[in-house]
């Protein structure tokens, strides 16, 4: 008898040492797959801007969105960035006056253009030719553009959208979910979406299910942040941009 209280007692200690580890599992588990699961999502969120970045400057190039990302990698590597380098501004009695940005590039522009087909004259550089039009022009003068400049320049791409953060071999990285072992992102375009007016406007969406960059969690809480997603009808998971209507390449998480 003795033995078998001993044994029973045991077997006690053991069910309740174990109902406690479940206890305190219970509470743990769902805590610690949330931490885990906000960790994570700061890394796909800026994937997620990042290959945004990359669409939007493909379409302005373009004219439309690209779901093949090989071709969004070759293009982010390959094609140059056109920006314009500006010195000067318009007062507000030039604007108030009818003078726009527009109008004194044009007025610069025609400067230039007339003193580099004055035979008379040459030019070492750039410098040199806005330093005469500036002094010398009637129309310059008479505007008030003394001082103002507009070039366009050819860029790196790469460097002009992520300052320095990829370079042609890293770039790859924007188009893989991160903690997915090596998944692409998952991207849908439609260029010929038209709105209720008539207009054409090419819309794009980049997704990241939970599955690709949760998969190695908790099983269970994985299925219940899927399913909790899919009853709120929510995309279970992170994505920009819409393929249904226009929202301006808007985040979920936004």
């Amino acid at each position: 008898m003795k033995t078998t209280r001993i044994i029973l007692n045991c077997l006690l200690a053991i069910a309740a040492i174990a109902m406690a580890y479940f206890c305190v599992m219970s509470v743990v588990t769902p805590i610690r797959f949330e931490e885990t699961r906000a960790e994570r999502e700061v890394a796909v969120v800026q994937h997620l801007i990042h290959l945004r970045t990359a669409e939007v400057e493909f379409r302005q190039q373009k004219g439309y969105f690209t779901a093949n990302l090989d071709s969004l990698v070759l293009f982010l590597q390959t094609a140059p960035k056109k920006e314009v380098m500006k010195e000067g501004r318009l007062s507000d009695s030039q604007l108030e006056a009818g003078l726009t940005e527009q109008k004194a590039v044009k007025l610069i522009d025609a400067a230039k253009k007339k003193a580099l087909k004055n035979k008379k004259l040459s030019f070492a550089n750039d410098d040199e030719l806005y330093a005469y039009i500036w002094e010398n022009d009637a129309d310059v003068k008479k505007n008030g553009l003394q001082g103002f400049r507009r070039d366009t320049i050819s860029t790196n791409l790469i460097q002009s959208l992520y300052k320095g953060e990829f370079n042609e071999e890293s770039i790859r990285e924007i188009i893989y979910i991160p903690y997915s072992e090596g998944e692409l992102f998952e991207v849908e375009t439609n260029n010929d979406y038209k709105t209720s007016q008539g207009i054409r406007v090419p819309i794009f969406e980049a997704r990241a299910p939970f599955s690709k960059y949760l998969g190695d969690l908790n099983k269970q809480e994985l299925v219940n942040l899927i399913d909790k997603e899919q009853k709120l009808d929510h995309y279970a998971g992170l994505k920009v941009g819409s393929i249904e209507a226009p929202n301006n390449n808007a985040g979920n998480w936004e």
